[in-house]
Parts: structure tokens; sequence; C-alpha cells
């Protein structure tokens, strides 16, 4: 890789950005950026190859630090949330029981054997983008602090759960590793909460604040990388290494020197770069070729949405279950996994985007619609500070 194919992907990245400023189409950074890699990709100028290995090595890079983060975003250590936790737990479960049956009907309308994968993205959540919706729109109340015990549920058991299904031949493999990578995560979390009981982190933050050292980054990359290379000696991709590791973070709480520090590394480059390869190792010709892979990924974006739904009988505001629906992390995870070992067939990575692609176009619209609501019985929008704590 030269470094003017560095400039140009960094350029291509500000495409996210660009395409987000409007909040009239509510787009997520990620869908400008996955566009950009389309369009340099092989299916349009041929200027980026997803298989050049520093190229690669960079995403997989990215890949681990957007799942670290998506984990920090997971309010584990909220006490509000504890009163929550059996609704959310319950509802959660719902979905996921839900999931299994609609999961069957798709691959049997679809002709393909992925029934576990279906089912996991049918089942998932997005911490990473529901919070932050939360947060834009000021939503509060009872509704609002029983969903998110239900997405941090859902999207933690999903996580874990893609390397298992999208692989059943070698799901005992990986189970393995994952129980090898949760374990060290264990480990990770009891040493954090000793610093940060002992007095260790503060002392450390107050030196690397002092003499401009930014340890508590260079610490927790180190400890990241660890992880990762545990997860692939384990043969469990990076993906649940950085969750796990995000997690650790959010059990104790994020400082905020660190959450400004790794924002600006994955969000500024390692997240781009990883979305952009993203894009650029998609095939969307097969989806032209193959149209019933459109139906495929219109039908699992209409049935997350329907199966998040079912807690309706529960007593959950619609619009609230339709937030829960927001799909992200757990597709473009399954779609890179399935790009790197070939376990997918041409163009089903894409139809897995195109699926979370349906679903965070009904959150757009389910966010607005609880907005609104709040606001006709509150006559006021107060913001929750649910952000995970600092």
């Amino acid at each position: 890789m030269s470094f003017g194919l560095l400039a140009l992907i960094c350029l291509a990245g500000i495409a996210g950005p660009l395409l987000a400023v409007s909040r009239r189409w509510g787009l997520p950074v990620v869908v400008g950026e996955l566009t950009a890699g389309i369009v340099l990709g092989p299916m349009g100028a041929g200027l980026l190859d997803a298989g050049e290995p520093t190229f690669a090595f960079m995403a997989t890079i990215g890949f681990a630090l957007v799942m670290f983060v998506t984990g920090s975003h997971v309010p584990v250590a909220d006490q509000r949330l504890r009163r929550a936790l059996p609704v959310g737990a319950l509802r959660a479960t719902v979905v996921g029981v839900a999931s299994v049956p609609v999961a069957f009907v798709l691959a049997a309308v679809f002709g393909t054997d992925h029934v576990a994968l279906y089912a996991v993205l049918l089942a998932s959540s997005s911490a990473a983008l529901i919070l932050p919706i939360i947060d834009a729109v000021h939503l509060s109340g009872d509704a609002v602090l029983e969903l998110l015990p239900q997405v941090a549920i859902a999207d933690t058991a999903c996580i874990v759960a893609v390397p298992l299904a999208i692989e059943p031949a070698h799901a005992g493999r990986a189970a393995v590793g994952a129980v090898v990578v949760v374990a060290s995560a264990g480990v990770l979390f009891l040493a954090l909460r000793t610093a940060e009981r002992r007095g260790w982190r503060v002392r450390l933050h107050r030196l690397s604040d002092r003499r401009k050292f930014a340890l508590e980054l260079r610490i927790s990359l180190t400890v990241l990388f660890g992880l990762a290379a545990v997860a692939q000696a384990s043969r469990v991709s990076v993906m649940l290494a950085g969750f796990a590791c995000g997690l650790a973070v959010a059990g104790v709480g994020e400082p905020r020197r660190l959450a400004r520090q790794l924002f600006a590394v994955t969000e500024g480059f390692f997240g781009p770069m990883f979305f952009i390869w993203l894009g650029a190792s998609l095939d969307l010709l097969a989806l032209a070729r193959r149209p019933a892979l459109i139906g495929l990924g219109l039908a699992l974006g209409a049935g997350a949405v329907a199966t998040h739904l079912v807690p309706r009988a529960f007593g959950q505001p619609v619009a609230i279950g339709g937030m829960a629906a927001a799909q992200l992390g757990v597709p473009v995870a399954a779609a890179a996994l399935g790009t790197q070992a070939h376990l997918l067939a041409d163009g089903e990575p894409a139809a897995l985007l195109l699926g979370a692609l349906v679903t965070v176009g009904v959150v757009a619209v389910a966010a607005g619609r609880a907005a609104r609501a709040q606001v006709a019985e509150t006559g006021s929008g107060p913001s929750t500070g649910l952000q995970p704590s600092s």
C-alpha cells in the first residue's frame, strides 16, 4: 500500500460524515463509508483491492477497535438500569425465541442453510446505534430504561453467537475459543476494577496528563491487541476480543480522556478504514445477478422489525420496539466474517447489510415517533444522560 492510496482511503472516509450531516436522512456515518468503498473498489473505479494484505490487516485492526467502542457503549455499570433488568431480559428472550421460526421460514424460502445465522441477526440489537439516538432526541421514562438492558443483553449475546452461528460445523471449536476470550476479558475486568479501587488508575491518569504521555490509550491498545492475539490463537474472530474488552472497560467506567482518545483513533482513521474495506469487498453485482438476494436483505430487515415488535404483547410501546430492532454491529460482523473466511455465497454479505439498513430506516422513524409522543405526554423532552459513565 502506498501513501497515495492511504490518502485516497482517508479522503473516502470523509464521505461518511458528509452523508450524515443531514438530520432529515438520519443516515449513520458508516453508510457513507461503505458507499465510498463500493465506489472505489472492484465494483466501481477499481482503485481499492480488499485482498491487499496491508489494507486487509489495517481493516482488521479497525474491526477490533469498532467492536471495542461498541462494547464500551453498553451501559453495564449504570446503577439505574438494575430495576429494569428483569423486564429487559424477558423482552430480549422473547425476541430471541420469536426469531427462530422466522429464521426457519427465511432459510426455506430463499433456499439457504443459514438458519442459525438468520436467527442471531433477527434477534440482535445495536447499543452503539441506539444509545446516541436516545440522547439525540432526548428520550426518557420507564420504557427507555427498560429498553436499554434489553438492547445490552441482545447485543452481547448475539455478538458472542455470531462466530458459532456462521460456521455451525466448527461451532464446538468456536465455543471453546469464545470461552477463552471471555475468560480473559473477565480477568481484565478484575484487574481494571482493582486498579480503580486502589487508585492506581487515577495516579496513572494524573501522570499521563501532566507529562502528556497518553498512557491510558497506550495501555488500552496494548490490552486490546493482546486479547485479539488470544482470539487469533483460539481461532476466534477479533470481533469478540474487541467487544469483550470494551465490556470490561464499560463495567469499570470508561474515563472521559480515554473515550475521547479512542474515539479519535477509531472514528478518525481505523473505523473508516474497516468500513471502506468492507464496502470494497462487497459484490453488489451478485445482487443484480440474483435478485432473490435483494429479497433476502429486505426480508431480514422486515423480519427483525417484526420480531422486535412481539414484546408489544408485554406492554412495550410500538415505537420503542421499533427502536430495539436497530442493527449494525452484528450484521457488519457477520458480513466481515463471512467475507474473510469465504463462508457466505457471493452477494450474501451485501444482503445482510441491506437488512441492517432497513432497520436503520425504521429506527429513524420510530425515534421521531417516540420523541413526539413524549412531548405530547410531558410537554418536554429531558435528556436521559444514559451514556456510559466516565
